[in-house]
């Protein structure tokens, strides 16, 4: 684990990235076949609370984020975030599961958006459950992400990643995301 020394804590090292919307070609978003689309309307918020908690209670974002590390943390993540006066439910997406013979539906990708200012947004909570990964859900998600903040006139987009996190970080260079800076957040005790 990256981690700093100051005298008792630990922390986790952070990298801020961004990517400027006016300088990159973004694809369109894919979903395989048996996944779908859930535009945000505050009747789903306990479903992507669910999709938040499975995608990151045993992830290392539990450490610094307390609220991951519960589905009730989750929603009030969820509801703190849908107050946020830049939230934009138009870069808030959901994926389903449809289900099949083994498994039921369910939601298991979930990413949200906020206007930080009118050129800028922050994403916030790129989650998908582990049993889903590997499909590209997460690429999916970034792309119907940065599509709404394009269509929404922001030119820059930044997020923060954990820099153990190197699947994540080779994802959002691939999509045209630049290291900015460093940062460090304390690491809390699991209960």
């Amino acid at each position: 684990m990256s981690t700093a020394n100051t005298t008792d804590a630990k922390f986790l090292k952070r990298f801020r990235m961004e990517i400027d919307l006016r300088n990159v070609e973004l694809a369109r978003p894919h979903l395989p076949d048996g996944y779908s689309w859930g535009a945000w309307h505050p009747a789903i918020i306990d479903q992507h609370a669910f999709a938040n908690h499975e995608s990151f209670r045993t992830e290392m974002d539990c450490q610094i984020f307390v609220s991951l590390r519960t589905l009730k943390g989750c929603r009030d993540l969820m509801c703190s975030i849908m107050k946020h006066s830049g939230f934009l439910p138009q870069a808030t997406w959901l994926i389903q599961f449809d289900g099949d013979d083994f498994r039921p539906a369910m939601p298991c990708g979930t990413i949200q958006g906020v206007a930080m200012s009118t050129t800028l947004g922050a994403i916030q909570n790129v989650g998908v459950i582990p049993e889903h990964r590997g499909f590209g859900l997460g690429r999916a998600l970034v792309l119907k992400n940065l599509h709404a903040y394009r269509s929404c006139g922001l030119v820059r987009v930044y997020l923060d990643v954990s820099a153990e996190n190197q699947g994540a970080i080779a994802l959002y260079r691939s999509l045209g995301f630049k290291y900015s800076k460093t940062s460090y957040r304390e690491i809390f005790a699991v209960d």
